[in-house]
């Protein structure tokens, strides 16, 4: 399976705003784009995705910028890459239209289960458990061996 740039990008910004989230303030797309690396162009498509989706608030203004609309552990990386990767969660067209049954049976054992997979999978990590992860790497790259 793969996730498109625009949905890596999506988990990626959302973790930054989640890294942020106890501050308050509201991060503008421009310092987003900066630390991360990624188009403010492309970044403002996925925002604009994420708000329809109701994961982020927009404050306007020169203050303005976005928040998460609710806590870390409460924000999904299911509800993030289905807001922006529709095509991922899209049913499939039917395999075989003259033999309904070969795609009852692929719906079954094949499509059905994978769907469901991806869902349990992503539903179960947080934002708030890749920010611990990232912190367990951070920890892990800091560690220094001697022999």
């Amino acid at each position: 399976m793969k996730i498109s740039a625009k949905g890596r990008y999506g988990l990626a910004a959302m973790t930054y705003l989640a890294r942020n989230y106890a501050s308050g303030s509201p991060i503008t797309i421009i310092s987003i784009s900066e630390k991360l690396g990624i188009s403010k162009i492309y970044l403002e498509q996925v925002f604009s995705l994420l708000k329809r989706a109701r994961l982020v608030n927009s404050i306007k203004g020169s203050q303005g910028g976005y928040q998460l609309a609710r806590e870390p552990r409460e924000i999904s990386a299911y509800d993030i890459l289905s807001s922006i990767e529709l095509s991922l969660m899209e049913k499939a067209a039917p395999a075989s239209e003259k033999m309904p049954e070969l795609d009852r049976a692929l719906n079954a054992r094949v499509f059905d289960p994978l769907d469901a997979g991806i869902h349990e999978t992503l539903s179960h990590v947080s934002l708030d458990d890749i920010l611990t992860a990232i912190d367990a790497e951070k920890d892990a790259d800091s560690l220094m061996y001697f022999i």
